[in-house]
């Protein structure tokens, strides 16, 4: 039975995929290798890991401007997660977001969204409807 979470209304398209989650911030800047679409920070939590067409689920946003031109690059290169997920969001990312197209919702009514969903999960993004939807395996 699926689970549905319910979040702030967020920004971008509908998308459903796998997830990856860390219990830390989020940085297109200082955290990504944009050309090779890793974390590329050794201090990250997902260090070397892919997060190219993924459901990234991270605890909040960090740093400053070029966040929001970083993310509309690196989908117009298809070089980006399908949605980003946080527990809180700052102005900057979600500028980002827009430009990019890119889902993203962040607020969660549930609780801390790292511990409600587990890398692996299918998950389905409704920016629209402020819902985040878990599919059983």
């Amino acid at each position: 039975m699926p689970k549905l979470l319910k979040c702030h209304v967020g920004i971008g398209p509908k998308v459903r995929g796998t997830a990856l989650v860390a219990d830390d911030n989020f940085s297109a800047r200082y955290d990504l290798d944009r050309i090779n679409g890793v974390f590329s920070r050794p201090q990250h939590k997902l260090y070397g890991q892919s997060y190219r067409d993924v459901i990234l689920v991270l605890n909040t946003a960090k740093g400053g401007v070029a966040t929001a031109w970083m993310l509309h690059e690196m989908t117009s290169r298809g070089i980006s997660p399908k949605a980003i997920l946080l527990n809180s969001a700052n102005t900057i990312l979600a500028q980002g977001a827009a430009l990019a197209n890119l889902a993203m919702c962040d607020r969660f009514e549930h609780g801390d969204v790292t511990q409600l969903i587990a890398t692996g999960d299918d998950v389905e993004v409704n920016p629209d409807a402020g819902e985040v939807t878990l599919y059983p395996a």
